[in-house]
């Protein structure tokens, strides 16, 4: 595997709503944040460019609503913007692709001809699989490091109930089964990319 020089890391939605269990569930993947961070570092030490996607909830009962707490970046992430040697953006968005924020992720990416991203974040099954599958209809070559991602329990239709781990199984089957995005492992993206 390769990272381009000018690769950049798309860190989807961590966000301190995400920590109020009550609302979402269970989660999957406790050792997502740890990942998420050393990726954010390494991007940062190399120079490359990294983005930090931020949802603003439309409904009022969301944790992730503009105004209040959740809305916030976790502390690990707030603390680590504005460090790089690289360009930064900060995309807002209100649905579940960064391609669909602002400002223009897509305009971004092509100005300074990025070509290959990874993608980051929470919920795996939502914004990240949902940007990754964009990304990869726009013509990007995706990265999805699985366990730099997490994701809660889901009713669907029919009664239907999948657990955080089924549903980001689901994802990785899909995306990479799709050719969406190559999903690998955090340590195989640190690696190519020191």
């Amino acid at each position: 595997m390769e990272i381009a020089e000018n690769a950049a890391l798309v860190v989807i939605d961590v966000q301190k709503g995400f920590e109020e269990e009550e609302f979402w569930g269970p989660r999957n993947n406790p050792g997502a944040d740890d990942n998420i961070a050393s990726l954010i570092d390494t991007w940062q030490a190399t120079g490359r460019p990294v983005v930090f996607v931020r949802h603003d909830a439309s409904k009022p009962v969301s944790p992730l609503r503009p105004g209040y707490v959740g809305n916030d970046f976790k502390e690990y992430v707030e603390q680590r913007r504005g460090k790089g040697a690289g360009t930064e953006l900060l995309v807002t968005k209100t649905v579940n692709s960064a391609f669909y924020g602002t400002p223009d992720l897509d305009a971004w990416f092509k100005e300074a001809g990025i070509s290959q991203f990874v993608v980051t974040g929470i919920q795996t099954n939502m914004c990240v699989e949902t940007t990754a599958r964009m990304g990869g209809n726009l013509g990007y070559e995706v990265l999805c490091p699985l366990d730099a991602t997490h994701t809660f329990d889901l009713v669907g239709p029919f009664g239907w109930r999948l657990d955080a781990d089924e549903l980001a199984r689901a994802t990785a089957v899909s995306l990479h089964g799709g050719r969406f995005a190559a999903v690998v492992s955090t340590e195989e993206i640190l690696a190519a990319a020191r």
